[in-house]
């Protein structure tokens, strides 16, 4: 299986979005209630509906960025925010994206990626985060049965795959996951070694 455009849009027309939880990740509500920059340049990968961006806007941020390779999401994300000036909307593999960012914040799109493109992921986003970027967010605690995506990981792997290009600042259990993910998320905040 080939997780290109074509199986991603595919997902979207047929509303195949198990990943969706319709509303803005608790977890990262939570981080992002007290992040203290308003003005920071925030990416949100493989963003999907984008509650989180919906949450950011509402709480005074100013300047977020939006990718998904999905066609159809972001067809959708165009007619949601269409009249925000504060947030751009880009039909793009997250891969060859250019750009600089204070933030990115990852919710499902980790696991929606093949293990073995991992540490393409990171070479990825180091590139994309300014001096002292930072990654916050959530990833599965845990491995699927069935094959992915999503692609699980254990908190372990994560520390060997992370330790060596950021500083770990947080990963750990979430506290306040939805219930169907309870026990199975780490929140991760990660910042970018210089």
């Amino acid at each position: 299986m080939s997780l290109n455009q074509n199986y991603w849009n595919d997902r979207w027309k047929e509303n195949k979005i198990g990943w969706d939880i319709g509303f803005a990740s608790p977890p990262i509500v939570e981080y992002m209630k007290q992040y203290p920059n308003k003005d920071a340049k925030i990416l949100i990968p493989g963003c999907g509906n984008a509650y989180e961006a919906e949450f950011l806007i509402e709480n005074g941020f100013q300047n977020i960025t939006l990718i998904d390779i999905a066609p159809k999401a972001v067809d959708n994300l165009k007619i949601k925010f269409h009249k925000n000036p504060h947030i751009k909307v880009i039909c793009e593999d997250f891969f060859r994206h250019n750009g600089k960012y204070d933030l990115i914040i990852e919710q499902t799109f980790f696991c929606a990626i093949n293990p073995n493109k991992r540490t393409d992921y990171i070479k990825k986003v180091l590139s994309l985060l300014k001096e002292n970027g930072q990654v916050v967010g959530v990833l599965f605690n845990k491995i699927f049965e069935e094959k992915g995506p999503p692609f699980g990981g254990l908190s372990n792997e994560y520390i060997n795959l992370f330790e060596p290009f950021f500083k770990v600042k947080t990963l750990e259990p979430c506290y306040n996951s939805i219930s169907p993910r309870a026990n199975s998320e780490l929140f991760i905040n990660l910042i970018k070694k210089v």
